[in-house]
């Protein structure tokens, strides 16, 4: 008897299956759903959005920006940030490497995983990276040997920063406590031209003073180890704005750099790095989804949620949508036959299309409550992790993709781009 196939991996949504998948530019997401009627989820990039806010960051952050490739791998959407002036990446992986480097050869690519294989440093290397970053003595061997008798790297030791303000934390994993870091600091000045110390405040960090303290950390850090230091990286973390949830100002998360990094007394070689990836495509990408199925609850009021089947869920683009952080996104309603929604809004949660009863995401996404079998979502704000988190559970794995000009659901007031309409 011959094996069950195995299931793929998600096809990269630039190849989605459907004869409705097109590279030319729509004037918006309503035209392209009136023009493909799409019967897999349709992927929206708007790489207006993605240069415009590549060139807002770039132009404002004083230093490196390095793009975070892991929110969003699609070369569409790297090519677009190319455009607006992005020249660094933050790396995590070998084929992470190998993408950027095969799309862009001369662009900064430097290696920000704290943890990595002997064959993927030994790959990096070979691709040009020059950048590692560690959080222990073992990486800091693994790197020395498999890149030997290299003279020109870049060690970064990351800091465990004290939790924060941010939305999803990353502080379980990765960096290493003060005591640490600062022999770790004295390890790698002995070992390397170039030497620098980074931190990751968490994913969608609402607090801008959560900088300034991991600032702090890094200037005790570079008291105690007694050696300067050639780079100082505040990570990612710059967040955007979510239905009832609109972040303070970039110029506040920069005056606390600006402020942090000046307490620190660097040398006037030192360069400053980020690493932002939501900030920079987030609102850039959107999803439209089918609906499948409508489910009111008995006795309704209107005022509980009603259940929505949709093709798309968490094993798909809306991994956290469904999962503990159950974010909400901005959603706006594509009604199948052309009619203008008349019912008023009401709250709807989501049930993905695979057979898992944990496909959910509860919301409450607030849409006109005669949202009906056939009518089109666009869920808004998923150029972050949307693409990237796609799985091939239960063979819901094709996706379609377009591109279009109008500007996002949801744009983040005095942060990025606004009004991002291309030209």
């Amino acid at each position: 008897m011959s094996k069950p196939p195995r299931h793929r991996p998600p096809a990269p949504v630039r190849r989605a299956a459907g004869g409705y998948a097109r590279a030319a530019v729509l004037p918006s997401v309503a035209e392209v759903v009136a023009t493909a009627h799409p019967g897999v989820p349709l992927h929206c990039l708007r790489p207006h959005t993605f240069r415009a806010n590549a060139r807002r960051f770039t132009g404002r952050f004083p230093g490196d920006v390095l793009y975070a490739v892991k929110c969003n791998p699609e070369p569409a959407v790297l090519r677009a940030l190319w455009a607006g002036g992005i020249r660094h990446f933050d790396a995590a992986s070998a084929g992470e490497v190998r993408l950027v480097r095969q799309l862009f050869p001369k662009a900064d690519i430097h290696f920000m995983h704290p943890v990595k294989s002997r064959e993927a440093i030994r790959e990096a290397y070979a691709l040009g990276v020059r950048d590692f970053a560690l959080d222990g003595g073992d990486e800091l061997e693994k790197i020395l040997a498999e890149t030997r008798p290299a003279h020109d790297l870049g060690l970064m030791v990351r800091l465990a920063p004290p939790r924060g303000g941010a939305v999803y934390d990353l502080s379980g994993k990765f960096g290493a406590p003060l005591a640490e870091a600062a022999a770790l600091l004295r390890l790698c000045r002995a070992a390397a031209p170039r030497v620098g110390l980074c931190f990751h405040v968490g994913s969608q960090c609402l607090d801008p003073a959560a900088y300034g303290r991991a600032l702090a950390l890094a200037g005790r850090v570079i008291a105690e180890a007694g050696v300067p230091i050639d780079v100082m990286d505040v990570g990612g973390g710059f967040p955007v704005s979510y239905p009832d949830e609109v972040p303070p100002p970039l110029d506040d998360y920069l005056a606390v750099i600006a402020d942090g990094v000046a307490r620190l007394g660097l040398p006037g070689h030192c360069r400053l790095w980020s690493e932002p990836g939501r900030a920079l495509v987030a609102p850039g990408q959107s999803v439209v989804v089918q609906v499948l199925a409508r489910r009111d609850p008995a006795g309704e009021d209107g005022t509980r949620p009603a259940a929505l089947y949709i093709n798309d869920g968490v094993y798909g683009a809306l991994s956290d949508a469904g999962t503990a952080l159950g974010w909400r996104f901005p959603v706006q309603l594509i009604p199948a036959d052309g009619r203008a929604p008349e019912a008023p809004p009401r709250p709807f949660e989501f049930f993905g299309p695979t057979c898992d009863s944990a496909d959910r995401m509860r919301g409450p996404f607030q849409l006109p409550g005669d949202v009906a079998e056939g009518d089109w979502i666009e869920i808004g704000q998923l150029g972050a992790y949307g693409s990237a988190l796609r799985t091939a559970f239960n063979g819901f794995d094709q996706a379609a993709w377009s591109e279009v000009r109008d500007p996002p659901l949801l744009e983040t007031p005095g942060y990025l781009a606004k009004g991002s309409r291309a030209a």
